[in-house]
């Protein structure tokens, strides 16, 4: 009607009048939030109880979980689910997360039925892959290609395929110690187009003879503990840039090694063949060689001929073989003049060797039936810094008052365990540490410590001096002595009187 439509004329008067449009109850500004959304980015998924600090990254390690945890983002890079209690890896799972780079599966229950052979065949971006400490009994059939580093190691792996380490251009460490591997399962193809691999560790294993085919990109080889006796002709002539070969705690003989076995290691540096049954050293040792380790075999007598190839060493560790008097002959070392430590405790010399090594530093002869120690047995090696003659069958007369005089670098010397009546003349003045104790000294002079101004240790521990035994001066030189083992009979006070002390010492500690 009429009247009608004359009362709307005030309302859209008004709707003219006004400077711009209504607002809609802000749905239409960009600035407010809207109905059931937050003005914060949406939380990232990520399975239950795991953390994601990361857009690319799940973190489930040691959960107790049982099953493969759902809801793992497909864009997942890194996913750690070790220390758990998983068996099996679902396929279905596992083949959604194509991007992954680095899979965690250390410390599970994992075993070979619950991994299968297709497994990994959509992870065509993993570089590392950890299955260590699982239950695998062979290993599986296909790693990917891209893959960097494996690591299977301490699981009961019996065998491995050519395509679980071959084949992959990137490879660069292998790790399967603590298995059941044997020669048999290793295929002889076993790491053909992995031309990369610089770290391989097969130690703690059952294998009789070093593997053929080995990568000749090697640079650290392991195979310790095993029970090889032999490394077959040629097996190590590809290894060019190997640097560290450990061989220890193996079952190896004199046989089982010929000129050649190592003679092509042209970068070899680090060789460690104790624990075995060696006689003699190996010949062929290359020109490279900085460490040798020899330890615990049955070796009786060291050839100068052996070591003119190792011209290049510098420790040498003869310990605990079956070197008698005639063990190491007069130039038997004399090949090997940068040597700088020779480890020869547990053997029985009867003397130090003659004509060692110029440049030696260290010479550690303990638990020998060393009984005398002559004018010029120590005359040849002006540098020795560090001499260890303890627990020989040393006497004081039978140690020369000018034995020690030619060593003016001398900072350490060991003569604990003997059979000394009072203390060695002659003494280098450059000396820091004295170790006497467990010998049968009676008697302090000042004599034999003259002119020790440097030294700071001197242990005196389980001899049978009494504090009247001790001549007056007899610290007064020791300036720079610090608290040290000077042990007395357990009858007399439990701190020497003053004027025994030097001036920077309060005490010298008492031991009954």
């Amino acid at each position: 009607t009429a009247e009608s439509g004359l009362a709307m004329w005030p309302s859209l008067l008004l709707l003219l009048l006004l400077p711009g449009p209504l607002p809609l109850s802000g749905m239409d500004d960009t600035a407010f939030p809207h109905l059931g959304e937050s003005s914060q980015p949406p939380p990232r998924a990520c399975p239950l109880r795991c953390s994601c600090p990361r857009a690319d990254t799940v973190d489930c390690d040691g959960l107790d979980l049982r099953v493969f945890p759902d809801n793992i983002t497909r864009a997942a890079q890194h996913l750690s689910l070790q220390n758990n209690q998983l068996q099996e890896l679902p396929y279905n799972e596992l083949s959604r997360l194509s991007g992954l780079r680095t899979l965690n599966l250390h410390n599970n229950l994992i075993s070979s039925e619950g991994l299968p052979d297709e497994a990994f065949e959509s992870l065509t971006q993993l570089q590392h892959i950890y299955v260590a400490q699982n239950k695998l009994s062979v290993a599986p059939q296909f790693l990917p290609r891209s893959l960097r580093v494996a690591d299977l190691a301490a699981n009961q792996v019996m065998e491995i395929f050519p395509l679980t380490f071959g084949e992959k251009p990137a490879l660069r460490s292998v790790y399967l110690h603590n298995n059941q591997l044997s020669n048999s399962g290793l295929p002889p193809d076993a790491f053909h187009g992995s031309e990369a691999i610089t770290t391989l560790s097969l130690s703690s294993n059952r294998l009789s003879y070093l593997p053929p085919s080995l990568p000749p990109s090697l640079e650290r080889l392991h195979l310790q503990n095993n029970l090889i006796s032999k490394v077959p002709r040629g097996a190590l002539s590809r290894q060019t840039q190997l640097r560290e070969l450990y061989l220890q705690h193996n079952q190896l003989t004199d046989s089982g090694l010929d000129a050649t076995t190592f003679s092509k290691l042209h970068s070899l540096e680090y060789l460690d063949l104790s624990h075995n049954q060696l006689t003699t050293v190996p010949a062929g040792l290359p020109r490279t060689l900085a460490i040798l380790h020899l330890g615990r075999n049955r070796i009786r007598q060291v050839e100068a001929a052996r070591l003119h190839g190792a011209r290049g060493l510098r420790y040498l560790l003869l310990q605990h073989n079956q070197l008698g008097s005639s063990g190491l002959p007069a130039g038997a070392l004399r090949p090997l003049r940068g040597l700088h430590t020779l480890h020869l405790y547990g053997n029985g010399l009867d003397r130090v060797p003659p004509a060692l090594p110029r440049r030696l530093r260290a010479l550690v002869l303990p638990h020998n039936r060393v009984a005398v120690l002559g004018p010029r047995d120590l005359a040849a090696t002006p540098r020795l810094a560090e001499l260890n003659l303890a627990y020989n069958r040393l006497a004081s007369a039978h140690v020369h008052r000018r034995a020690f005089r030619r060593l003016r670098a001398l900072r350490s010397l060991d003569l604990s365990g003997n059979q000394l009546t009072r203390l060695p003349m002659g003494l280098p003045s450059g000396l820091r540490t004295l170790r006497l104790q467990r010998n049968q000294l009676r008697m302090l002079e000042p004599e034999p410590l003259a002119c020790l101004d440097q030294l700071r240790d001197l242990n005196l521990a389980h001899n049978r001096l009494r504090v009247g035994d001790i001549g007056p001066g007899t610290w007064h030189e020791l300036q720079a002595l610090q608290v040290r083992h000077a042990p007395v009979d357990h009858t007399v006070p439990r701190a020497l009187p003053s004027p025994f002390l030097p001036q920077r010492v309060p005490n010298i500690l008492v031991r009954g």
